[in-house]
């Protein structure tokens, strides 16, 4: 899948005017005499900007993408660019896209390299019209990055000149702790250390005997290890090695503010801290965005037996069982459209026109919802045959984002894997979610007492109740149980 391009102003422009609009990046020009402008053939003056770098932005490939990560750039810096041509590949929050340029030029600079992330609009590339030009996009872009580099590492400065005020305020002494033991070079010590910091000293191959402990006693830290080995230390080893000896050596009426202030515990020893990626920074903050949704939850035992007699014929030919309960639960919703409606705001909600039935499907790194729209006219074996098309696309982040943000209902079956039962949390916008158990033999007695053994799978919705309330969902769960306990009308 391709998007194109470039600075929002280009992409407007009237192509038969000479006017081209420069970057953000390029100062605003004063107004000049008309002899500086070149003049066309025909006489009539011909304005244009003296820059013809552009900016290649970040673009918005979701509703709900904040924020992209460049998996990889396609083209190189000085390649020749045609009008169309893909240029780098974004990751979005659910997918991988080719991203295109809007115009002919060369590649004169790269501002955001393989494997970083950029907000939406920010720019991540400069396009230049000739090559005279590359050498001042090349500039620019430097001095941009420059800027960008020093800017992170100005508020942790900051940060550090506070602290010492802060705490020199109760107690003066603070500001000029006791001389801490320096490195060892009169003769051998007790070397006092985390072990942590020993763990820490033999990977990095430091010679713990001759690192300067600056912990309480003269304790080597890992903090300590780090600076000896030239790494510089993460910000909540400092706050979290240096805090609790400010709050050993503060005034006690200081001690309350100091814990008010305390910086979140560390990680344990050993552990490794993994930032999200961007699929998995969307799904937390759809699931954050899920717990303002008053939502209530119902269970309903199904009877299995001839939805697996039937499973056992069309499997051969390619059906599922996700594709046999998806097209049950969209026919369910055509008698029950509340339960397909949707609320976004919280002052009104939309009957759906269409049955769109996501499918919670778990990829490397995420998860994504597929969606099979239309799912209550499409026929049993097209409907099995576009999901399988939908999950190879989602398995190698190549979905549109109409294929998967276009739910009206989701489905999320973990009966395949065992789960008997279980809870699914709503997505934002979506009336209702159906979690599926695992069918398992369950034994069962008649009314005359005698007992028989017959295979019950556990369905557990999860609904938006300022749309749906309890009796609407209890008269949907036993539509969707007779059609699963009779499922000829599946295969019509």
């Amino acid at each position: 899948m391709a998007s194109s391009l470039l600075s929002p102003s280009s992409a407007t422009a009237n192509p038969a005017s000479t006017i081209s609009f420069s970057s953000s990046l390029s100062t605003p020009l004063p107004w000049r005499p008309s002899s500086a402008f070149p003049r066309r053939s025909g006489g009539r003056r011909s304005l244009s900007v003296q820059s013809k770098i552009r900016e290649i932005f970040m673009p918005a490939l979701s509703s709900t993408m904040t924020e992209g990560k460049i998996v990889s750039w396609v083209k190189s810096e000085g390649d020749i660019l045609s009008k169309g041509e893909s240029v780098v590949v974004v990751e979005s929050d659910k997918a991988d896209m080719d991203v295109e340029t809007f115009y002919d030029g060369i590649l004169a600079a790269i501002v955001v390299p393989e494997g970083e992330s950029a907000p939406v609009g920010a720019p991540i590339g400069l396009l230049a019209e000739t090559e005279d030009e590359v050498a001042e996009a090349k500039a620019k872009a430097a001095a941009k990055s420059g800027s960008s580099s020093s800017s992170p590492s100005s508020p942790p400065a900051s940060l550090a000149a506070e602290a010492p005020a802060v705490t020199s305020n109760p107690a003066p002494a603070i500001a000029q702790p006791p001389p801490k033991p320096t490195a060892p070079a009169d003769g051998p010590r007790k070397i006092v250390a985390t072990p942590y910091a020993k763990k820490l000293a033999k990977q990095h191959k430091v010679d713990i005997n001759k690192v300067a402990g600056t912990g309480p006693y003269g304790r080597i830290t890992p903090a300590d290890v780090e600076a000896a080995a030239g790494i510089q230390p993460s910000k909540p080893a400092v706050t979290v090695t240096s805090a609790p000896a400010v709050a050993a050596e503060a005034a006690p009426a200081a001690a309350g503010p100091a814990k008010s202030a305390a910086p979140a515990p560390p990680p344990l020893p050993g552990s490794t801290v993994v930032p999200f990626t961007t699929m998995q920074a969307a799904v937390s903050k759809n699931m954050l965005e899920s717990l303002s949704v008053p939502s209530f939850r119902v269970g309903y035992p199904v009877t299995t037996d001839a939805l697996d007699a039937l499973y056992e014929k069309v499997k051969p030919k390619g059906v599922t069982m996700t594709a046999l309960l998806a097209k049950a639960a969209a026919m369910a919703l055509v008698q029950h459209p509340v339960v397909n409606a949707s609320c976004k705001y919280g002052k009104s909600f939309t009957y759906n026109s269409n049955i769109n039935i996501a499918v919670a499907v778990a990829i490397n790194g995420g998860l994504i919802t597929p969606v099979l729209q239309d799912a209550d006219k499409l026929d049993l074996y097209l409907l099995s045959q576009k999901w399988k098309e939908l999950v190879e696309k989602a398995r190698s982040k190549q979905l549109q984002p109409h294929e998967y943000n276009s739910g009206t209902f989701t489905l999320s079956n973990l009966g395949m894997f065992g789960v008997d039962r279980f809870d699914a949390i709503l997505p934002p916008g979506q009336g209702a979610i159906m979690a599926v158990g695992a069918s398992k033999p369950t034994v069962l007695a008649d009314a005359d007492g005698f007992f028989t053994v017959k295979s019950k799978m556990l369905v557990n919705v999860t609904a938006d109740h300022r749309i749906v309330y309890g009796a609407d969902l209890a008269a949907f769960l036993q539509t969707f149980s007779k059609i699963v306990e009779n499922p000829e009308s599946l295969t019509l």
